[in-house]
């Protein structure tokens, strides 16, 4: 249960078709999960650039007379994920501009690790910020630039910026996506059924607007959209891989693809191996929802001990993390997971888990499972312990607030009030993952940062 790690967000781009607003509207829906503090949606329609973007799910931001009003047939989407304290409606992508080659819009999912570096820069330069998002820089890189061609801009602005990052740009009459060499933050192209072409953090927007999967952006990979024409490649950086192992953990969508796995049999495989490297007598396995339930099936085939769903998680209850407040945290972990009290009552519990950040939540659920009656309860978490904040894109608490950096397992074991606890190793996580390389960034488990 991530009590304090925020998502990151969310990108679409649509390219190529009459109703592209409306399809990026419906992909973000698929996306909400990544982001919940706000949407937004650019469009054009090869004249102007139209944009609408609020506080809330996609849900309440956009309805039908809105979206009407986003015309043309190219559009770029975004989710942005919560951050205690900021409510900023400044702060909601796409970024719009106006500059001396005309409009663009930008949404973008990631970090940028220089970006106060070339923001002071900019400032010094005269530039004028009205927002704190790294996304602004490549806005002002890119108006700045002494090129004469948009593309030529785009390159110059991104050779200027490090971390992680996946943006879609979007001008009059074409649409930009690139990814950095690194390939951090996933992003895949496919094609629209009637030719046109759609971009996205998440193949499980395709399924929802009926899109064949193409393949992922590569790493370093810019491609550029253009009326009648294949999407154009450029190589912008060697690619050197280094995926956020991170979104098999927690973040994408069991029914994605990312980084070309599927999410739901990597977690599935993830329980497989904690069941392999820490076995405990048991008569149920009960995932914590929804989080470690691919995971707690996994763990309940390879132990034959039978999976039950023991607790029952609420749906209409915002995530526990939205609210900056530990009193809010544990108020909404009582609204959120209900234990099943004649299921579990007398029996000895494997209860599986994604992650355990500051603990409370873990300690909380364990308390509701005795008090229901449950006999032991062994803690196993489908992850190594979490020992350090994440500088690429998610908003992780710091270190001091990392219960794994603070505290040996044991301790956190007496802590949570859990009868045993143990932890996916990292080697058992990258044969999870079919890893045989160092082709994924593991920095939130071993404090090893690339950039």
């Amino acid at each position: 249960m991530l009590e304090n790690i925020n998502e990151k967000c969310a990108v679409v781009g649509i390219f190529g078709h009459k109703e592209a607003s409306k399809l990026a509207y419906f992909s973000l829906h698929s996306l909400q999960h990544r982001g919940q503090e706000a949407a937004g949606i650019s469009s054009s329609d090869g004249k102007k650039l139209y944009t609408i973007k609020d506080r809330g799910l996609v849900s309440q931001v956009f309805n039908q007379d809105k979206l009407t009003t986003l015309q043309g047939e190219s559009a770029i989407g975004h989710t942005r994920y919560s951050t205690a304290g900021d409510d900023s409606i400044l702060d909601a992508q796409p970024v719009f501009a106006r500059y001396d080659l005309g409009e663009m819009a930008i949404v973008h999912n990631g970090n940028l690790t220089n970006a106060k570096e070339v923001r002071d820069e900019l400032i010094k330069k005269g530039a004028i910020f009205q927002t704190f998002m790294d996304t602004e820089n490549l806005i002002h890189l890119i108006a700045k630039s002494d090129k004469d061609k948009l593309l030529d801009r785009i390159i110059d602005a991104i050779k200027k910026i490090e971390g992680a990052y996946s943006l879609v740009f979007l001008s009059r009459t074409k649409m930009f996506a690139a990814r950095d060499r690194f390939g951090f933050r996933p992003l895949s192209l496919g094609r629209l059924q009637n030719g046109g072409y759609v971009v996205a953090s998440e193949t499980c927007a395709f399924d929802l607007i009926g899109a064949e999967f193409i393949r992922e952006v590569k790493p370093g990979e810019l491609l550029v959209f253009e009326k009648n024409k294949a999407p154009q490649s450029f190589k912008i950086f060697d690619a050197t891989p280094k995926k956020c192992i991170f979104e098999y953990v927690y973040f994408a969508r069991p029914d994605s693809i990312v980084f070309g796995q599927s999410v739901y049999e990597t977690r599935k495989n993830m329980g497989r191996e904690l069941a392999k490297i820490a076995p405990v007598e048991a008569d149920m396995v009960v995932p914590v929802p929804d989080g470690g339930v691919p995971a707690a099936i996994g763990y309940s085939h390879e132990s034959g001990i039978p999976y039950e769903m023991g607790i029952m998680r609420n749906h209409y209850v915002g995530r526990t993390f939205i609210e900056p407040t530990q009193e809010m945290r544990d108020l909404k972990v009582k609204m959120k997971l209900s234990p099943m009290v004649e299921l579990i009552k007398g029996k000895r519990l494997v209860v599986v888990d994604d992650s355990i950040v500051r603990g409370t939540t873990s300690r909380r659920i364990v308390r509701m499972l005795k008090e229901a009656g449950a006999k032991e309860v062994h803690m196993r978490i489908s992850s190594p312990p979490t020992t350090d904040p994440c500088f690429y894109g998610v908003d992780t608490p710091d270190k001091e607030k990392l219960i794994a950096a603070n505290m040996s397992i044991n301790e956190i074991c007496e802590y949570i009030e859990a009868d045993s606890l143990a932890y996916l190793s990292e080697e058992a996580l990258l044969r999870s993952v079919n890893a045989t390389d160092e082709s994924y960034c593991t920095a939130c488990f071993t404090g090893k940062y690339i950039v």
